[in-house]
């Protein structure tokens, strides 16, 4: 039983220290390039049409409000961040949490670029990879080079989850 208490609490942490890595890169991404950040209420706003059985919009933009669509997006996307640290700790385990590499961290980060790619922008109006996009190449690395932030993120917070570990253990 203390192990399971002690993966969740390691997942949740993981998660969301990642996912706030991600989000301080969309920052200074917008301040040092000028590109805008995620709109996570068109995250909420998909979301709240997907639970009424709409998956695919050709303009998330276009489609009517949700209510509290900007809190249901925010949410999703921390809860999202999480469970990309559950498949994190379900292939490598608290070994890894004990002894974080960046391999396994940047294998999970990126690959969860699969998720955007697949499901939300085509499911948003973007097409497969953002190919439905004014620039799809420029949105695809853009993608990419967030997602791959995010697995530094995983790094980093499973480095400071075994710190805090290590810490509580003495």
């Amino acid at each position: 039983m203390a192990e399971a208490a002690d993966y969740l609490a390691c997942i949740v942490l993981i998660g969301i220290g990642a996912t706030a890595v991600m989000d301080l890169w969309s920052i200074a991404r917008k301040w040092l390039f000028g590109v805008p950040a995620l709109d996570y209420a068109l995250v909420g706003r998909w979301l709240g049409h997907l639970a009424r059985g709409r998956l695919r919009h050709d303009r998330i933009a276009a489609s009517p409000p949700v209510w509290g669509e900007r809190l249901i997006g925010w949410t999703a996307h921390y809860l999202i961040g999480i469970a990309f640290a559950a498949v994190l700790l379900a292939i490598w385990g608290l070994d890894w949490v004990r002894h974080p590499t960046i391999g396994p961290a940047l294998i999970v980060g990126i690959g969860s670029v699969a998720a955007p790619f697949l499901l939300m922008q085509p499911g948003m109006g973007a097409g497969i990879a953002a190919s439905r996009t004014p620039r799809p190449v420029a949105a695809r690395l853009h993608s990419l080079t967030t997602h791959g932030i995010f697995g530094v993120g995983l790094f980093a917070a499973g480095w400071l989850t075994s710190l805090l570990n290590a810490f509580l253990q003495r």
